[in-house]
């Protein structure tokens, strides 16, 4: 036995991203390491996060979950995807849908088939080729044995960390009350050596996890490692959040609202709905916001709205030492797509997969930041894309977003889509093909040709293989339930019983 191995792992902060790697290590692998959690019941937690993304679903077969039991217990319902309102222009509306539309050959996507379906005058509406998202449009949905459809869901985000707890105390992990007072760390290597909390106990760690969101205590006010300013990609400073009453059954889509100045996500669970208004303070005040975010919810308010500021980017270095930073700790990209909660699940796996079984290495650390980095930047792509990519100019935020400079990475994305119709998923990016597609061209960004193999297919071959594509979609959807119905047969909540 070394030694020097890696045995006491001490989380910093509770919350999603605390207890999220409180059970993965003690579910997963901690029969052999000490797992503290320190978190003070006086600091509240953002707990807005409600609405995630499939690989959620992966997460939960590791820990074992079944779904139903932690549906009920999490007011969740299921999600298909995001509705993006007035974003492309002023009462335009599209879907970004989970799963895949129509059918690709090995040399070009669906899209290019449509695209020439489209000048011929023969093609419905490009998302009619996804079940998803006419199931979606229907308000219809079932779990299907043979993993059929592609959802994830919306839940409530205290009580998910509350069902969390449950399972990483019911394997070990211990939970110690307290604040922390003082970050103790090493005169020599620099690194944090024990967490001093108020009531003077001392917790003493080999490796420390980061989970204090937007105060970064250990990872930033510390060690000091650093943070990539990303707004002038992504102006929006500041947020209303407020749950409000239910007035009608849940949908099975996010609602994503745009406004002159950002944006408003509305997030369905069975007893409630979550609201925000996500906006730059340089093109509103901050009251505004809030009094247009107060207009426009229905049902009654059950919380007081609560602001949120943030600062769009990332720690320069997401693991530091032997500190590793999850969640709002790590940066911040705002919610737009529901990356927060699988961003949290990313870093747990990968440090688990990187986990030092002796004393912490470098190269460890250098793999774990290289390989965060990389698909952090492609996330941080695929939200810019939907700001930058609009015909929207009724207001300055607007011609800002329509205006800005954007990465090379994300110019050349949109350049290649225009020019050929062509997308290329990047090697180990969350977003596929697909999504890139759909949101492309829901913002209103059509390809100038298309794949030369398409015209490989006759007129009437090319309307058989859509109206066989789209005959199956239609032939699925009807046979699936009303949402609401499923929910209540399949995971009521307890208050909703």
């Amino acid at each position: 036995m070394n030694k020097h191995a890696i045995k006491r792992i001490v989380i910093a902060g509770g919350g999603t991203a605390g207890w999220i790697a409180a059970a993965c290590f003690a579910k997963l692998i901690g029969k052999h390491l000490d797992i503290t959690l320190v978190e003070s019941d006086d600091i509240g937690t953002v707990g807005v996060g409600e609405a995630t993304i499939p690989p959620l679903l992966t997460l939960h077969k590791l820990l074992q979950i079944k779904e139903q039991d932690f549906m009920a217990a999490t007011n969740a319902t299921f999600k298909l995807g995001i509705a993006f309102e007035h974003w492309r222009n002023l009462d335009q509306h599209y879907i970004h849908s989970f799963g895949t539309t129509g059918k690709d050959c090995w040399a070009a996507g669906f899209q290019h088939f449509w695209l020439k379906a489209e000048q011929l005058g023969i093609a419905d509406d490009f998302g009619q080729y996804c079940p998803e998202l006419v199931a979606a449009q229907q308000n219809k949905f079932a779990v299907m044995g043979n993993q059929a459809i592609n959802y994830a869901y919306h839940l409530d985000a205290s009580l998910y960390a509350r069902f969390l707890r449950n399972i990483a105390q019911s394997h070990g992990a211990k939970r110690i009350e307290g604040k922390i007072s003082q970050v103790q760390t090493c005169e020599h290597s620099g690194n944090i050596t024990a967490l001093k909390l108020a009531d003077g106990q001392l917790i003493e760690g080999d490796l420390f996890i980061d989970c204090t969101g937007f105060r970064a205590l250990l990872i930033e006010q510390t060690l000091h490692t650093g943070y990539d300013d990303w707004t002038h990609w992504l102006p929006c400073d500041s947020a209303w959040a407020v749950q409000t009453s239910s007035v009608q059954p849940a949908i099975p889509y996010t609602r994503s609202i745009a406004h002159p100045w950002g944006w408003q996500w509305q997030i369905p669970l069975q007893n409630r709905v979550g609201n925000g208004m996500v906006y730059c303070s340089r093109y509103v005040a901050d009251d505004e916001a809030k009094q247009a975010l107060l207009n426009s919810v229905q049902g009654d308010c059950l919380t007081e709205p609560r602001l949120i500021k943030f600062k769009t980017g990332q720690r320069r270095k997401h693991w530091h030492k032997n500190c590793v930073a999850m969640g709002l700790s790590s940066g911040f990209i705002e919610p737009l797509e529901s990356t927060s909660i699988h961003l949290i699940q990313r870093s747990i796996v990968r440090l688990l997969q990187l986990l030092p079984y002796a004393s912490v290495e470098q190269c460890d650390i250098d793999e774990f930041n290289r390989q965060t980095e990389h698909e952090v930047n492609n996330i941080r792509d695929f939200i810019i894309l939907h700001y930058h990519v609009t015909n929207r100019t009724d207001s300055k935020f607007w011609q800002h977003c329509r205006q800005m400079a954007v990465p090379d990475s994300l110019r050349h994305r949109i350049e290649l889509f225009k020019r050929t119709g062509r997308v290329f998923k990047v090697p180990d990016e969350l977003f596929a093909e697909n999504s890139w597609i759909q949101v492309m061209m829901g913002q209103g960004l059509t390809p100038q040709q298309y794949h030369p193999i398409v015209d490989m297919m006759s007129e009437q071959e090319l309307r058989d293989f859509l109206a066989h594509i789209k005959s199956n979609v239609s032939r699925f959807v009807a046979q699936l339930p009303p949402h609401h119905n499923f929910i209540r047969h399949y995971c009521p909540a307890a208050k909703a019983q």
